[in-house]
């Protein structure tokens, strides 16, 4: 697996122009191996309510530890990065923050919001951590109408204890459901990593329950250890083996399955909703 790195002034442009607008990235904070390509491309996943997360999950490289006060201006100022990089299709995560009562979901409903009266007409997804179950704060993020509602399950159940340690198997799950219960016109997203431990048989099951509370849209990827304090990667699936997964979640009724060593949640997204 080999990446392009950027060629051009256009990734420095949109590293700078988010420098300067004083907002994090998944792509950067997570040590995305598709940061150069994205930038590049003027594209970046906005990560919101600050860089501090309130959990620990062993695969993710952004830090965990005390949070800061949410930015009131922050919503503003993912909208303005959107209109300057004059994004068709805007991605919005956040790190996980169960300091706060409803988990921040009013904190991304007023992104939505801002970045619909910045830049009209735009598409908006939202990647969301699970809000500890709390049904009301995922009706908040609803009730803004985001194009896309995405929650990772991340890998499968067996794995959570030492992969996921805080939070919930089937809280995830019922996320989804609690999401088409809600607003049944807002599809959902969800996606899992290969690699931490898992076999094929847990893959497959995983898809399963997907299909089961009618996730619209999955993706698979290629987990990759962010640094040595990481868990090491304990398989490399083969490219073919991402087709068979891809096959197999559109035989179980997942309309649309995205498999691939380098896809990720929000890679190409805009191309996913265009579909």
């Amino acid at each position: 697996m080999r990446i392009k790195l950027p060629g051009d002034a256009k990734f420095a442009g949109t590293r700078d122009l988010l420098r300067d607008l004083e907002l994090n990235t998944v792509c950067q904070s997570a040590k995305c191996p598709n940061c150069w390509e994205c930038f590049g491309k003027n594209v970046a996943t906005f990560l919101i309510m600050g860089s501090i997360c309130t959990r620990n999950c062993a695969f993710c490289n952004i830090t965990p530890g005390k949070t800061e006060p949410l930015a009131e201006d922050e919503p503003d100022r993912v909208a303005e990065a959107a209109r300057r990089l004059k994004l068709k299709h805007v991605v919005i995560t956040s790190v996980t923050r169960d300091d706060l009562p409803d988990g921040g979901a009013a904190h991304f409903a007023a992104t939505i919001q801002a970045v619909r009266r910045v830049q009209p007409g735009c598409s908006v997804e939202v990647l969301i951590p699970d809000f500890k179950g709390n049904r009301n704060a995922l009706k908040t993020v609803l009730d803004a109408k985001p194009d896309i509602l995405n929650h990772n399950l991340e890998t499968a159940s067996e794995l959570y204890s030492k992969i996921r340690p805080q939070a919930d198997y089937r809280q995830s799950l019922d996320l989804l459901v609690n999401s088409k219960q809600i607003d049944p016109n807002i599809p959902t997203k969800s996606g899992i990593m290969v690699g931490l431990g898992e076999n094929d048989s847990q893959v497959l099951r995983v898809l399963g329950d997907l299909a089961a509370v009618n996730c619209d849209i999955v993706t698979v990827g290629q987990y990759m250890q962010p640094s040595r304090q990481h868990p090491q990667v304990q398989r490399y699936v083969p490219p073919p083996s991402f087709d068979e997964y891809a096959a197999a979640g559109t035989a179980k009724g997942i309309p649309h399955m995205f498999c691939a060593p380098l896809v990720r949640s929000s890679y190409n997204a805009e191309k996913f909703i265009r579909k």
